[in-house]
């Protein structure tokens, strides 16, 4: 046996080295500002043979010995072509220049990229930060989150909601990263703008399944947004004077080519612009609503083998007025080293550390008063490599340690007369490790496969206590039966996950193909609430020895076609999820300032299933993209919804989302979006109590997420004009005006019922509205 596995693999790997071979590799990076390009192509003209640079522009690329002429492209760049004599191993960095910029070895072409088609990559959208730039948002502003609701497969719970859903999950099941390190909140203002500055924003990329080894803690999604490095040729000034807030971004080179930096910061003045227009009398005169955030990064080419950078975010929400308020943040700080090997293997090894927290808090005049704080810490160390075996093999491996620590609250109340109550939490620990290898290899000209291992390892350990309950009435809370104190660093329950993933990509002619994935993901983290939206102040919990970490399987099939010279890039995906240990809440849980708040969860089943059709055309005065998606999300937990199957709170069985830009003139281009998706769906009573004059609603069947709320839909439109340029100055300036919420519908948040006032025999529902109108909006830009 084993003689014929040796022979398998011998016959497999004589033709890969039958003939004398040699490897071109470099870096491929923007000519204007030397910002590296992410997932350019690099191929042999004339050929199908090709590959793509990683996340910092690194490419490797592996032909027979002799003359070759190579193409390097990306879509919004102008086609790079060289000739080369590959003798040996050679080192070519490459810079591209953006579409009309005339250079002597660059030709123009009009045609996009058909890398959707030939990538073996599925369940992706990235967004280059050009096209959120033409997006209209809420007031006046671009935005990423908000620009990604707009892609197959993404949704909200409502304006006002933080964070996103995909594919039906839960917010906490995106691994959102900036720049590596994850970012619990993505949202400023309670969900309207997110925490990711657009100036300092290079690349965002959304995977929604197919999901590669090297990235793992998350079930539904991973939302990579890299930032930018800084432009290393010139000083560049980028800002802008909104409605809402004003923004701005510094870069400039510390050694010309070498190394340089971005600050780029932004700060609301709504409270501000509010106070002059209020009485004294008024709470507003008082109170404090607004963001900052600072957002900076640097790099450092020390030779053409090993670069470094440090990159780090700090940004916090505040919101209180004469006795209440309440604060959040995001802190995040990354290092990270690449190091060329040779010309076929890379490394990347990165540090990070990621805070978030919040705070409560109020007093009154008589001395009472509440203080209430938590906040949860990750620390990370990390080695990824990527070995480019040749034009057919590229393998990725690498390992990575990391820490939780967090703190569910520490509150403290005080009484008339001084005297005081504390609630301290014990901290809670977990330490994640992980594992991984991964190849995506061509078998023939026309199937290449993804294929990868992942190993997770999680435990859960000390300083702290332990509790252990009694199984019971399914529903309920779980009596308590042991307390155990564990100390520092010791265990207290471990688990082991190997994670499979596979893709595959069929071309079936040059311009469409096959596509299917499975992945499987494990996550140790999950969030606790039980509202119909997440909010800033929402816990996390960790997997321990009463809760099982949440496992995901994931099934996706998609058809890939692309039209008129790839202009029109069409798609067709459908998807089955299946969830295990899915958390869940009993009746009238209890979760606020709860020692033993394990025993008011209870774990589940969870299934997502649907289809997306996603059409985008990307060259021409008039681009954009429309989706539509068809879906059901379902949970089913022992003792709730009768043991039934129920809808989630995040299911939106149709939802369409289009998002067109025309570039009226060379000075104007208007843009609109249009949304329209189904109610989430809420628990409603179809029964009532009445005691004296009050009506208690309430279930009679006990089924969850029974009705849903009215449909949400809404259309936004935007112009921007650019003045003409300053040749002299190199100026450039913009005036953005944007309508959200155009035709003034009243979208449903939520419905609540009320006894009728003056009649009390009768209850009447209530639609609560976020925003209830249209908002215009005007922001000036200036970049210099």
């Amino acid at each position: 046996m084993k003689f014929k596995i040796s022979l398998l693999f011998f016959l497999l790997t004589f033709g890969l080295y039958s003939q004398e071979k040699a490897t071109i590799s470099g870096y491929i990076k923007d000519v204007k500002n030397g910002e590296s390009l992410i997932g350019a192509t690099v191929y042999k003209v004339g050929s199908n043979i090709g590959a793509s640079a990683n996340e910092y522009g690194f490419y490797s690329f592996t032909l027979p010995k002799g003359e070759h002429e190579i193409g390097i492209s990306l879509i919004g760049y102008g086609t790079f072509t060289f000739s080369v004599k590959l003798d040996k191993n050679i080192t070519k960095n490459v810079e591209l220049s953006e579409e009309g910029t005339d250079l002597d070895e660059v030709i123009i072409t009009g045609e996009a990229e058909d890398k959707n088609v030939k990538s073996v990559e599925m369940s992706v959208a990235k967004l280059d930060i050009k096209q959120i730039n033409k997006i209209p948002a809420l007031l006046g502003e671009v935005d990423v989150i908000r620009a990604i609701q707009l892609l197959p497969g993404v949704t909200t719970v409502g304006e006002g909601a933080s964070g996103f859903n995909v594919r039906g999950g839960n917010i906490d099941q995106n691994l959102i990263l900036l720049d590596e390190a994850p970012v619990y909140n993505s949202s400023h203002l309670f969900g309207f703008f997110s925490v990711f500055n657009p100036d300092a924003v290079k690349d965002v990329k959304l995977i929604k399944g197919g999901i590669p080894s090297q990235y793992g803690g998350r079930v539904s999604s991973i939302l990579d947004v890299r930032m930018k490095e800084g432009n290393s040729k010139k000083l560049e000034v980028n800002g802008g004077l909104g409605t809402i807030f004003s923004r701005l971004s510094i870069e400039a080179p510390l050694i010309k080519n070498k190394a340089s930096f971005i600050i780029a910061g932004r700060r609301s003045y709504i409270d501000a612009l509010v106070k002059p227009f209020v009485k004294d009398s008024n709470p507003l005169k008082k109170a404090s609503f607004y963001f900052y955030d600072l957002t900076a990064k640097f790099n450092w080419r020390i030779n053409d083998k090993n670069t470094v950078f440090a990159s780090g975010y700090l940004g916090r929400d505040v919101f209180g007025a004469e006795v209440f308020g309440f604060d959040w943040g995001n802190t995040t700080a990354t290092m990270r080293w690449n190091h060329i090997f040779n010309t076929k293997l890379f490394m990347n090894a990165t540090v990070f550390y990621s805070n978030y927290n919040y705070k409560l808090g109020f007093e009154t005049s008589n001395g009472t008063g509440f203080k209430w704080r938590s906040n949860i810490v990750n620390y990370s160390g990390k080695t990824d490599f990527s070995y480019y075996l040749n034009t057919r093999n590229t393998i990725r491996f690498g390992v990575q340690a990391l820490a939780y620590d967090f703190l569910p609250y520490d509150a403290t109340a005080t009484f008339e007369g001084g005297s005081t109550v504390k609630f301290l939490a014990d901290k809670r620990y977990g330490v994640e490790y992980s594992a991984y290898i991964g190849n995506e290899q061509k078998l023939t000209q026309k199937l290449t496969i993804e294929y990868g291992l992942r190993v997770s390892m999680y435990t859960n350990i000390g300083k702290g206590k332990a509790y252990y309950f009694r199984d019971t009435i399914p529903n309920t809370s779980l009596p308590l039966e042991e307390t155990k104190t564990f100390s520092s660093g010791e265990l207290i329950k471990e688990y082991i996950n190997p994670e499979p993933r596979l893709s595959a990509n069929y071309v079936l002619n040059k311009s469409s193909s096959l596509k299917a994935s499975y992945n499987r993901m494990a996550q140790y983290i999950q969030l606790i609430s039980n509202t119909a939206a997440s909010t800033p102040l929402d816990v996390y919990t960790i997997a321990s020895n009463n809760l099982k970490p949440l496992i995901a399987d994931q099934v996706s099939v998609g058809y890939f076609r692309n039209f008129k010279d790839n202009m029109f890039e069409t798609s067709v995906e459908v998807y089955y999820k299946y969830l295990k240990n899915q958390l869940d809440y009993i009746d009238n849980a209890d979760l606020f300032i709860n020692a033993t708040v394990e025993n008011q969860l209870v774990q589940g089943l969870g299934r997502a299933y649907g289809a997306e059709f996603y059409v985008k055309k990307s060259k021409g005065r008039i681009q954009g993209w429309i989706s539509y998606t068809i879906s059901k999300t379902e949970r089913n937990v022992r003792g709730i919804s009768n043991d039934n199957w129920f809808f989630s709170r995040y299911d939106r069985t149709h939802v369409l989302n289009t998002s067109v830009n025309y570039d009226l003139t060379k000075r104007w281009n208007i843009s609109t979006n249009f949304v329209l998706l189904s109610g989430v769906p809420g628990t409603f009573p179809n029964s009532k109590i009445q005691i004296q004059d009050q009506n208690i609603p309430y279930n009679t069947d006990g089924i969850r997420n029974n009705y849903r709320i009215t449909p949400y839909h809404r259309m936004d439109i935007g112009a921007t004009y650019s003045f003409k340029k300053n040749e002299r100055r190199r100026y450039k300036q913009t005036i953005v005006v944007s309508i959200y919420n155009v035709y003034n519908r009243r979208n449903a948040f939520s419905i609540y019922f009320r006894t009728k006032e003056g009649e009390p025999q009768q209850t009447e529902a209530v639609r609560y509205s976020i925003i209830g109108s249209f908002v215009p909006a005007i922001t000036y830009n200036f970049k210099f």
